[in-house]
């Protein structure tokens, strides 16, 4: 999907309104972590998502949208807006004003961490999305301090864990929407299945038969399914062997943020002839080496604690909302 969001709207909106099944729109993933894929998404799968969604939440509703219409985060505000009898509001700077446009009825908004994390901070903002009767966040690990300030706040946060190939969040709160099934491999790979994966990447075989296999999807992410609730732990590549210890990054960022100096962070590793890798933290706030080495280790292995902090502005970000983790890897 490409073009302005007037023209994605329009778009979707003759797709949707299709005879019969239209040929699959081809979504980019967001490259976070590595080249960009073309996801093959049916009209099954994407409405399949958006009921599911709507199941979930308590009923169709309008839709603020804050995300690229061209990725699948954006698209699935623009399909359920569609869905609802509704166009989705278009946000600007001001949210809080685009909160007043929205028409009567259930609302809804979808939020990556980042943002809430902004909207949170602004006074005007905050008691805007508290209005709402859901707010998605997905995108990325949600650290609990800041749903805790949500919900402190009187936002109704509703954390979601999905993909691309799953025609975004899929999994609410850790429960599946009606439908998809959830698993894990020995290893702990978690996998998907149900009606809202997709069919393939476009042109690549070789990609499509590693990550669809025996109906499910092989996600790059490793967790556990207990009682039918899935925790995330990290991605599969999250866990860097430094000194011979596998260090759980995504723990220690998580340990990082509940510093009182420290606004956000995110934990990397880099090669590095003596250690194998060596942990790199990125950090916006006032922090020192020492004092987050000390930090990590009043709660954590301290063989966990990073060995370099690189102190930045502002985190680098996609143009989805998420953490460009290459352009981490360049800083570090």
């Amino acid at each position: 999907m490409r073009g302005s969001t007037a023209e994605v709207v329009a778009e979707v909106r003759a797709w949707l309104a299709a005879d019969v099944e239209p040929e699959p729109l081809i979504v980019e993933t967001s490259g976070s972590t590595g080249l960009p894929k073309r996801v093959l998404l049916s009209r099954r799968a994407m409405v399949a998502s958006a009921t599911g969604a709507h199941d979930r939440l308590g009923g169709p509703g309008s839709w603020l949208l804050t995300l690229p219409a061209s990725y699948v985060a954006g698209l699935q505000v623009v399909v359920r807006s569609l869905l609802a009898g509704h166009e989705p509001t278009e946000a600007d700077d001001d949210l809080a004003a685009a909160v007043e446009r929205m028409p009567a009825g259930r609302r809804y908004l979808s939020l990556v961490p980042t943002q809430l994390h902004r909207l949170l901070a602004d006074e005007r903002q905050a008691p805007a999305i508290a209005t709402l009767d859901a707010v998605l966040l997905g995108g990325g690990p949600i650290d609990p301090a800041l749903r805790a300030r949500a919900e402190a706040a009187g936002v109704a946060v509703v954390a979601t864990y999905g993909a691309s190939e799953t025609a975004g969040g899929c999994v609410y709160d850790g429960v599946p929407l009606d439908g998809v099934e959830l698993a894990t491999d020995d290893d702990g790979r978690i996998r998907i299945r149900g009606p809202v994966l997709f069919d393939g990447y476009d042109g690549d075989p070789r990609l499509t038969a590693e990550a669809l296999v025996d109906g499910w999807f092989v996600t790059a992410d490793v967790g556990t399914v207990e009682d039918g609730r899935l925790r995330v732990l990290g991605r599969v590549d999250d866990v860097v062997v430094s000194g011979g210890v596998n260090v759980p990054t995504p723990a220690v960022a998580r340990r990082l943020r509940q510093h009182p100096a420290v606004e956000q962070a995110e934990v990397i590793g880099v090669p590095d002839d003596e250690w194998g890798h060596r942990v790199v933290a990125v950090v916006v706030g006032d922090l020192g080496l020492d004092e987050a080495r000390d930090w990590v280790a009043a709660e954590l292995p301290r063989t966990w604690a990073p060995r370099d902090l690189v102190a930045v502005d502002a985190l680098p970000m996609l143009g989805t909302g998420k953490v460009d983790r290459l352009r981490l890897k360049e800083l570090a």
